[in-house]
């Protein structure tokens, strides 16, 4: 490589992209062009960034390190959208990840935006070992109730799965119905890297089905609410009632007749 005081800004950039060794580094922080010496602080900070992101996975990791130390190796990480809406069905997913993957940002689905889940839903079903989805039909909630609507959504994904999970981490609950060791994990989006991957499938599958959804009965918004009670959601139901897609048990639905 030729000597740094011989290049232009553009190749220090290039060179340090190709080598961003602490040496190179050093050379650039001492150069006397503010420019080279700007190139040098803005990879620094880029460096503890992914150090810091790294730390955070890892720390999202140490519920499946326990189990992969025991010999459980295939973790499935099972999690639901949905339960709280007013229409459409909800929706679980499955996600066996492996030990070890590039996605950073990976997070509960609820505090990521939409880009940043679309995004992490196409690099997750690109990395994941086996992933699935299940899901609960409105009439299914109001026959069963929407926690057992959920636990069937969930039983669905498990079954969903080309590879059979030596381990099940879910989000808050236990599938008694599922023959497969399992730990429920309260706020496991947020404790568990295989959760977090499941969420944001559940999430984004989710969201895709409700904007398909909306040509069927576009007065009710569901591109943009997701069948989730929204103060207009609610004045479209006062005036037109509830359609087929609504959960007929869930207030206010019930409290409207329904339309034709």
């Amino acid at each position: 490589m030729e000597p740094l005081s011989q290049m232009n800004i553009r190749e220090v950039q290039e060179a340090l992209y190709k080598d961003p060794s602490p040496r190179m580094i050093c050379a650039c922080q001492n150069d006397p062009r503010q420019g080279v010496r700007k190139l040098a602080e803005q990879l620094i900070k880029h460096q503890q960034a992914l150090a810091v992101e790294e730390a955070r996975i890892q720390q999202l990791l140490l519920e499946e390190k326990k189990l992969w130390q025991q010999g459980y190796l295939l973790l499935a990480g099972v999690d639901e959208a949905g339960r709280g809406p007013l229409a459409g069905p909800v929706v679980a997913g499955a996600c066996i990840l492996p030990a070890k993957f590039n996605l950073p940002g990976l997070n509960d689905s609820k505090l990521l935006t939409e880009s940043k889940r679309e995004k992490l839903f196409v690099q997750i079903q690109k990395q994941a070992i086996d992933y699935a989805i299940g899901s609960a039909e409105p009439a299914e909630i109001d026959a069963l109730n929407i926690l057992q609507a959920t636990k069937l959504a969930m039983k669905r994904s498990i079954e969903g799965l080309t590879i059979r999970p030596h381990y099940l981490l879910i989000d808050a609950l236990n599938l008694p119905d599922v023959q497969l060791p399992q730990l429920p994990l309260i706020g496991g989006d947020r404790l568990s890297a295989s959760i977090a991957a499941a969420s944001i499938l559940a999430k984004v599958t989710r969201d895709r089905l409700m904007v398909q959804l909306h040509s069927l009965y576009p007065d009710y918004a569901f591109s943009k609410n997701k069948g989730y009670g929204t103060n207009e959601h609610i004045q479209v139901l006062k005036r037109k009632g509830p359609c087929p897609l609504h959960r007929k048990s869930f207030a206010p639905v019930k409290q409207e007749p329904s339309i034709s």
